[in-house]
């Protein structure tokens, strides 16, 4: 099939690859020339493991192509998908549907047969009927169907859960759009992926209510994390004992730093937003929005307390910056507030990311950025495990001892043995499960103290 995709960021550039990948004959559009030009040579303005190696085959297959003329790729298109920013609203939080009524505005006037027009993009519920309307209002005659297909995508992951979905959600009001869409994810038939079809309407409410269910198990963890450290739990024997229960499953119960990204934050926000706007408030996710807050600045908090209750002129090594592993974004990553709670108590901070230095710097220039995590540490008096790149997960504590100041690993990410880091000689605190002195012994032998 012809397919569009308005919007060549995070979900466009991945949507349209794989659909590329399907067989289908694929145009993703976007307004900044200089994003095209650098896709068409092969250059990807975000990174996602697989991605560029993914774009470039089906680019050099001539199925997937990039432009920045609407006209001519809606006019050809049998399904025209809307994939635009729908950044959190100055104010008040909810979506921003500037781009998406936009981008609605432009479809219609190029519009040519009877086509699909999808949002992709995450949307509050209705924006779909208010796409229509635009839609209706710029081109009577239009033979158009709209309809919504929430994505469900994992930064760092995404090419495999768009292969491999757990489902496949299509909000479709009419049989040709479900005839289209189906369709399209044919070539997925094979791996059984299941297809639930709704409403338009409960499409786009059902990718919210995803969302902010996994941001609540998140929350939930996290605060068990700290009801853990008052009474001597262990928050990682605690997720384990209930996350094998079928009815809570383990996914999304770690403790941490909180939850960020592009999606969690804003569409937590919008949900908020939407539910107070009708007149049915939902009290749990917006005391999540308020605990994740919190949580972030605590972290700041924790570090300190952990140096012994101030930071000021000390040397503080950060590791990952980015809101998870495998991906370059920066985008309300617990990081930036931590850091900058360090800052604002007179810490210097040096920092290591491997994918999420370029971005850190346009928004932390007061940060130190290396490119080697051995020297981050050096001459810190605590080394904070922020982001969980598999690049921390071994790191050799044998060689990161004599490099710091004062041995002192803060894990909030859980990812060492706390016995087995203390046994190298570091003061090792982690989240939900108490802080480890340094194995006296051991630290004495490894500076030469004893023989």
């Amino acid at each position: 099939m012809k397919i569009a995709m308005i919007g060549s960021g995070y979900v466009g550039l991945v949507s349209g690859a794989c659909f590329a990948d399907f067989g289908h004959h694929v145009i993703c559009i976007d307004k900044d020339a200089a994003k095209i030009e650098a896709l068409k040579a092969g250059i990807m303005p975000i990174y996602e493991p697989g991605l560029d190696a993914l774009v470039n085959e089906n680019a050099r297959q001539g199925r997937l192509r990039f432009s920045t003329d609407i006209r001519p790729a809606v006019a050809e298109a049998e399904a025209v998908f809307i994939a635009v920013g729908t950044p959190s609203r100055r104010g008040d939080g909810f979506a921003d549907l500037s781009f998406v009524f936009a981008a609605a505005r432009e479809i219609a006037e190029a519009l040519e047969g009877f086509t699909v027009v999808v949002t992709k993009s995450t949307v509050p519920v209705g924006t779909g009927d208010e796409v229509n309307r635009i839609i209706r209002d710029v081109r009577p005659s239009a033979d158009v169907s709209v309809a919504s297909n929430p994505e469900f995508l994992r930064e760092g992951a995404a090419i495999e859960d768009f292969k491999r979905p757990d489902r496949i959600l299509l909000g479709a009001e009419d049989e040709r759009a479900e005839a289209v869409l189906r369709e399209i994810y044919r070539p997925l038939f094979l791996n059984q992926a299941p297809i639930i079809v709704t409403g338009r309407r409960t499409a786009e409410l059902t990718k919210y209510a995803a969302n902010a269910f996994l941001a609540t198990k998140i929350t939930f963890i996290n605060e068990i994390a700290d009801l853990c450290e008052q009474v001597g739990a262990d928050v990682q024997e605690v997720a384990r004992g209930i996350g094998l229960d079928n009815r809570i499953g383990s996914k999304f119960l770690h403790a941490g730093p909180g939850y960020g990204g592009s999606c969690f934050p804003k569409d937590t926000l919008a949900l908020v937003k939407t539910a107070q706007d009708a007149g049915s408030p939902v009290r749990i996710v917006e005391a999540v929005v308020a605990a994740n807050d919190q949580r972030k600045r605590a972290m700041a908090r924790k570090v300190i307390n952990a140096c012994g209750g101030s930071v000021r002129g000390k040397m503080i090594a950060v590791l990952g910056l980015t809101f998870k592993p495998n991906t370059d974004d920066m985008r309300e990553a617990p990081s930036q507030a931590i850091i900058t709670g360090l800052l604002d108590a007179g810490a210097k901070v040096t920092a290591h990311d491997p994918e999420g230095m370029g971005h850190a710097k346009e928004i932390m220039p007061d940060v130190v950025y290396v490119n080697d995590p051995y020297m981050c540490a050096e001459g810190a008096d605590a080394l904070v495990l922020v982001t969980e790149w598999n690049a921390y997960r071994a790191l050799d504590l044998q060689q990161l001892l004599p490099l710091m100041t004062t041995p002192r690993i803060i894990d909030l990410r859980n990812i060492y043995s706390a016995s087995n880091v203390a046994a190298h000689g570091f003061e090792y605190v982690g989240v939900g499960r108490g802080s480890r002195p340094a194995n006296k012994l051991h630290e004495e032998k490894e500076r030469g103290r004893l023989p």
